[in-house]
């Protein structure tokens, strides 16, 4: 990633809109399980930018193994 993470947490089109891809993508992470780590707050899909750029280091390893 090139642009800096903000400080708060990330809503599903924040992600999208961050990693390029349309929104569906990210909610088909979530219901595939492979995605970053998201949460809820009441009916509001969350993620925490550090489980984002923790998610993203482990795609980047695993295209350099």
């Amino acid at each position: 990633m090139r642009r800096p993470l903000p400080d708060r947490y990330l809503t599903p089109l924040d992600l999208a809109d961050l990693l390029g891809v349309p929104v569906e993508t990210v909610y088909q992470w979530r219901r595939k399980g492979t995605g970053p780590r998201g949460f809820r707050v009441g009916r509001h899909l969350r993620y925490d930018p550090e489980d984002v750029r923790a998610w993203v280091a482990t795609l980047m390893d695993m295209e350099a193994a």
